[in-house]
């Protein structure tokens, strides 16, 4: 059964996240201070402020997910089409301020960032590619 090219480019988004967010906590550890916890905020929503630890964990996960979907395994599309669901209730926060503060550039990220959780939900919760899964 060939795996479908959405699966494949959630999977290949999956583990270019897991690389950025592993990289980034395993600078944090080898070397203090030298990068903010900041930079992994539009992917961790809050939680990288509980540190690298959370950054490797996060990115373990991540690629655990993405190697669950190119083996096309039901497991790995459900829990990837829930954190998607999730990423999209931790966006409505800063989409709102960025509304409500005329912010340009958070509200087009954000919003974008929204557009892609929600499609990937959408995408992976299809009546036909669950099939595929099974």
């Amino acid at each position: 059964m060939d795996r479908p090219t959405g699966v494949t480019s959630i999977a290949i988004l999956l583990f270019l996240a897991a690389a950025y967010l592993g990289g980034l906590g395993l600078i944090m550890l080898t070397s203090r201070g030298s990068v903010s916890m900041s930079l992994g905020a539009p992917l961790l929503g809050g939680l990288e402020l509980a540190g690298p630890y959370m950054f490797l964990l996060t990115a373990a996960v991540g690629a655990l997910l993405g190697w669950g979907l190119l083996r096309m395994n039901n497991w790995a599309r459900r829990i990837a089409a829930i954190l998607a669901v999730l990423g999209v209730v931790m966006l409505v926060p800063s989409v709102s301020s960025a509304v409500v503060g005329f912010q340009i550039g958070a509200l087009v990220w954000g919003g974008l960032g929204i557009m892609v959780r929600v499609i990937i939900a959408w995408y992976l919760w299809q009546g036909h590619l669950a099939e595929q899964f099974r």
